[in-house]
């Protein structure tokens, strides 16, 4: 039961970036009044509060690894780690290995946030960031070009590149029979940082990662890349797994119910 690489499900939550914010409207507030102050300006910009790409923090970055005999979720938030930290630990990743990244719009914001913020605080991640310069083979498959898999963002691969056809995770993973996300969005995000709920925040993004996880396993069955015999082993397997991950257990009995819904995910708790 392996790809032919080791694969990266990964997701990121995010913040407002308030001390950039501050430093590029020069706004001398508070954390809530700087808050509202941004969120005023951008909806006067753009239509809504949602923060433009260099003013985003990661206040969290969760993944999927697969790689031979390792089925892993994992998660790193500032409970434990500095957004800094939480960066180096994101990047150290490619310095190790390449793997085929997977991510649901992860072209167009986790990959240029973490970029950003990478600049933000002089890191350097030049594995992640390759593009030919030093390593010829990486001038067209890399983590950047679009149209390679070395990051296969469902989102675009799914709207067949084209933004009219977008379509949401949640949406998606909803009528192909599996949970979504189960009626919690990302507004949440900065109420659990707030409030200190870390392990809902962990929680919410695997579940993001857990979902866009089965959407590819679906997407490489269409692609011929697994058979039928194999997408229902690696099924089993990421049951088999959940059923030992305690905060997840909400998520896999929505599962069991949500794949009820559909003729072919019926068969995915047998």
């Amino acid at each position: 039961m392996m790809f032919g690489n080791p694969v990266l499900v990964f997701d990121i939550e995010t913040v407002t970036a308030l001390k950039a914010g501050r430093q590029l409207y020069q706004l001398d507030l508070s954390d809530d009044d700087a808050s509202q102050a941004l969120a005023k300006i951008r909806r006067q910009e753009s239509g809504t509060d949602f923060p433009r790409l260099p003013l985003h923090e990661v206040v969290c970055i969760s993944g999927l690894w697969i790689d031979e005999d390792k089925f892993q979720l994992f998660s790193w938030t500032q409970e434990q780690y500095s957004e800094k930290e939480i960066l180096q630990k994101f990047i150290s990743i490619f310095s190790k290995k390449s793997p085929v990244l997977v991510s649901w719009n992860g072209a167009q914001f986790d990959l240029p946030v973490i970029m950003y913020r990478s600049l933000y605080y002089g890191l350097s991640a030049p594995e992640l960031f390759e593009q030919g310069d030093w390593n010829s083979q990486k001038r067209h498959n890399n983590y950047q070009n679009r149209y390679h898999p070395r990051h296969t963002d469902l989102m675009d691969v799914l709207a067949g590149f084209n933004l009219r056809n977008v379509q949401k995770l949640d949406d998606v993973a909803q009528i192909l029979g599996y949970p979504g996300k189960r009626g919690i969005s990302g507004y949440h995000v900065a109420d659990y940082v707030k409030n200190a709920q870390w392990l809902n925040l962990s929680s919410y993004c695997e579940g993001d990662v857990l979902n866009t996880w089965l959407v590819y396993l679906r997407w490489m069955l269409l692609r011929g890349f697994i058979q039928q015999d194999q997408h229902r082993q690696w099924i089993g397997h990421t049951i088999q797994y959940l059923n030992t991950q305690s905060q997840h257990a909400d998520f896999l009995e929505d599962w069991r119910k949500s794949s009820l819904s559909s003729e072919f995910t019926a068969q995915d708790f047998d």
